[in-house]
């Protein structure tokens, strides 16, 4: 299958030019050991053919630059060199460069750009994407951040272990990605493999990779994503007095707040990030090839505190796929140590078929297992609507803040009634008895914060999105301040309820 002629595709060093701060590359490579012995021949000739068409001595090129005044690590194929296969020597220089990224706590983008493993070397080549795999997973235990580019083409074993273990992954527009490279399939199969399967933009609608992003787009891509990964020193000082503007004050029923929540005026995820966030950088899927779109995932900023977002997308079924997304929001807070924002409002997870048989009680336990446990700071913020399992999943944390019309509940008001009383009639009466308010929360205990609506958020999506974000951005100083948690805390104030 051949890539769909989008732009010019770039060598490996001059898609160095393009990625890092002019004149900011230093290449760690040393000589490389090659091969020896008239067996080998042929493999000798070959390499030494690849060297004078790349202009590279192997095909990984590593080293260390700047993206937007960033200090990194990088990796990069050279795909003009045996079509970027990996052998021994250049699966030795890979690992060598991701342990010294680890050594040194310097994030690492990685450009792949390959055909796998090198055939020349056979199995002992193809068993070096166990080492490699093993070096990453140190550099991303160690906190560090692993930022990934996938280029035209890259399969095989190097799809299948480096290129696809990024926190964050972008590829370029048209480029050919997948396992199964397509002459492999059409020679053992007969037929060509199915057209635009492989395909970056199909990766992007299936939640594999997080952005298609032109070379020329790819310093200012990983320089935001690197931007929130590193704090910022300023804070705005108009910050501090937010959450001194909240009120007790509780006015209207329940009823009234589950009517205002349901507004489709009412400010979502997104439009709170938008008005509210200083900087954003949505990620798309939980990488396995399923997607819906039902939770926002993103790196955000909040004040001085950078923070990965989990949000409910308030207009769209959340199915298991969804939760899948929460879940990787969560890793990434763990393995990045930075705080996770957790925002509710849904109207419930989907009930279907497919939402069954695709596991969705279990997504719904994994996600509060997976909560419960993070060692990272953690705030939920119950936005508006907040049914079921589905709300569930995102609300235990070190500090929860609610909207005033915000609301949480076992089932929509109008579901309990027609269980209770087989009719929907009663949804108003048990929204009441049942407890399910901002306020009734914050009495409980379950909430810290109630922030108020003037009169509800809908009326004023902008200026509340402001004002939460506002309190939003102090509560996480103050988690952030604190550092990691062993997670008890979360747990206490059910326990109370208890008793």
């Amino acid at each position: 299958m051949a890539a769909t002629a989008t732009h010019r595709r770039l060598g490996a060093h001059e898609l160095l030019d393009h990625v890092l701060d002019a004149g900011t590359y230093v290449s760690w490579d040393g000589p490389v050991r090659g091969v020896a012995g008239s067996a080998n021949a042929g493999y000798a000739a070959d390499l030494t053919t690849a060297r004078e068409k790349s202009g590279s001595d192997e095909s990984v090129l590593t080293g260390e630059g700047r993206i937007r005044n960033h200090r990194i690590a990088v990796v990069v194929s050279d795909f003009a060199f045996l079509a970027g296969s990996i052998g021994r020597d250049a699966a030795q220089r890979l690992v060598a460069a991701v342990e010294r990224a680890t050594d040194l706590g310097l994030p690492l983008v990685a450009m792949p750009a390959s055909g796998g493993t090198r055939m020349q070397e056979g199995t002992n080549a193809f068993l070096a994407m166990v080492e490699i795999v093993a070096a990453v997973q140190a550099h991303r235990t160690a906190g560090l951040p692993y930022l990934v580019y996938l280029r035209h083409p890259t399969t095989g074993g190097v799809m299948a272990s480096w290129g696809s273990l990024g926190h964050v992954t972008a590829a370029e527009p048209g480029a050919l990605l997948g396992f199964l490279g397509p002459r492999v399939y059409e020679a053992l199969h007969g037929e060509p493999f199915p057209s635009g399967v492989q395909i970056a933009e199909n990766l992007f609608d299936h939640g594999l990779v997080d952005a298609v992003v032109p070379p020329e787009g790819a310093r200012d891509y990983f320089g935001r994503v690197l931007d929130l990964l590193r704090p910022t020193e300023d804070f705005v000082g108009a910050q501090a007095t937010s959450i001194g503007e909240l009120s007790e004050s509780a006015e209207g029923t329940a009823w009234d707040s589950v009517v205002r929540s349901r507004d489709t005026q009412r400010p979502s995820t997104s439009e709170l990030l938008q008005h509210s966030a200083r900087s954003v950088v949505l990620l798309r899927g939980a990488g396995d090839g399923t997607k819906d779109d039902g939770m926002l995932v993103a790196l955000a900023r909040f004040g001085t505190t950078s923070c990965v977002v989990v949000g409910h997308q308030r207009n769209n079924a959340m199915g298991p796929a969804s939760l899948r997304d929460a879940r990787r929001g969560m890793r990434l807070a763990k393995e990045l140590r930075i705080p996770l924002v957790t925002i509710i409002d849904t109207p419930g997870a989907a009930l279907s078929k497919d939402a069954e048989e695709g596991g969705l009680a279990a997504e719904i336990a994994r996600s509060l297992y997976d909560l419960l446990g993070l060692a990272t700071p953690t705030l939920s913020v119950l936005l508006g609507q907040g049914t079921g399992g589905g709300a569930l999943a995102l609300l235990p944390a070190d500090r929860t803040i609610a909207a005033r019309n915000a609301w949480l509940a076992p089932l929509p008001p109008e579901g309990a009634s027609a269980i209770m009383h087989r009719t929907t009639a009663h949804a108003a009466a048990l929204a009441e008895s049942q407890g399910i308010t901002a306020a009734a929360l914050a009495a409980s205990g379950v909430v810290d914060m109630v922030m108020e609506e003037d009169p509800d958020a809908a009326a004023e999506p902008g200026e509340f999105c402001r004002r939460l974000g506002d309190v939003i951005a102090v509560e996480l100083q103050v988690l952030a301040n604190r550092g990691r948690t062993d997670g008890q805390g979360r747990r206490s104030r059910y326990r109370a309820l208890i008793g």
